[in-house]
């Protein structure tokens, strides 16, 4: 990707509960410019996103008390958060699971473990194409 401070300014929350992949995820965004603020759970999420408005969300889906499910559910119910792109993470590569992401609102599914690449190209795909084009 050529043009890295494409992602200066962009506010990321990263939902999961295994550290590994948060810690993975805010080194590969914050390097790419991008302002990341991590949760471990659904219920710590939204408190989160209520704070810092983000400009896209990436929530893991199994996890425990408030699952990716449910957490996109609560965020797409919610007028003030409902155009904000929520992309689900799971280690499935499922039909189910990318057909229940679809009925909750999410607009990607992303299996993990992820790369560089594809963190960006969705930010991208979600985000900075979509700035261009309003």
């Amino acid at each position: 990707m050529s043009n890295e401070n494409s992602f200066e300014g962009i506010k990321v929350v990263v939902i999961d509960d295994s550290k590994t992949i948060r810690r993975t995820a805010e080194t590969l965004l914050k390097k790419a410019g991008c302002e990341v603020i991590t949760a471990t759970d659904g219920f710590e999420s939204l408190s989160r996103v209520m704070e810092h408005q983000p400009n896209i969300i990436f929530v893991d889906i199994m996890m425990p008390r408030l699952d990716g499910y449910q957490t996109c559910a609560l965020i797409k119910n919610n007028q003030a958060f409902k155009k904000i792109p929520v992309v689900m993470l799971s280690s499935k590569d499922g039909l189910f699971e990318r057909a229940r992401s679809r009925i909750v609102g999410a607009e990607h599914y992303m299996t993990k473990p992820f790369t560089r690449e594809e963190l960006l190209n969705t930010i991208k795909t979600y985000v900075v194409d979509a700035k261009g084009s309003r």
